[in-house]
């Protein structure tokens, strides 16, 4: 079964219209998309690796967790959905930390990505060898110390995703933490 987004303005209201996946990406149609960065007690960041056959981004670190907001959906539920999907892992509405809002347009062959984007942080240790990997979504996970991200970052986002605000607010995050 496809996705359904609620479909958004410019000025991110809710439009009343409703569109696939394939037509948002199609159209350039701006709908919601969550992200949370997963931070242990020794300040170490969980990433993700995107799988080898992911049409945007494939095998590049990415964030924890993250994906689209399903029509009718809360961005704190997607966020807990996304981490069952795609990592089995269970982190509840009292882990999460809202962060930000921000929008990305990203275009990439034939996918126009206009997103309202929610960042969120999840203070939590999370042992990986009990996360169970969505294979055709992700191939492995790793943690990262602040000090390997925040070089990575500064060097041309070596082998992260080409999502520069993501990796900004994270820089942030780091920064301060």
């Amino acid at each position: 079964m496809e996705e359904k987004f609620d479909v958004l303005n410019e000025l991110g209201e809710f439009t009343g219209k409703v569109a696939s996946r394939k037509e948002c990406h199609k159209n350039g149609l701006w709908h919601r998309a969550v992200y949370a960065f997963v931070i242990d007690e020794n300040k170490n960041v969980l990433l993700q690796k995107r799988a080898s056959k992911k049409r945007l981004w494939p095998n590049m670190w990415d964030v924890t967790v993250g994906g689209h907001v399903d029509s009718g959906e809360f961005g704190r539920q997607a966020l807990i959905r996304e981490a069952k999907e795609e990592l089995g892992i269970e982190i509840t509405d009292d882990d999460i930390k809202y962060l930000v809002g921000s929008t990305s347009i990203n275009k990439q062959t034939d996918i126009i990505n206009k997103h309202y984007n929610e960042c969120y942080l999840i203070t939590k240790n999370i042992d990986i060898t009990n996360i169970k990997l969505q294979k055709d979504e992700v191939s492995e996970v790793k943690y990262f110390s602040k000090e390997e991200l925040l070089e990575r970052i500064t060097n041309n986002y070596d082998g992260l995703a080409y999502k520069t605000g993501v990796w900004n607010f994270l820089k942030r995050i780091l920064e301060k933490y």
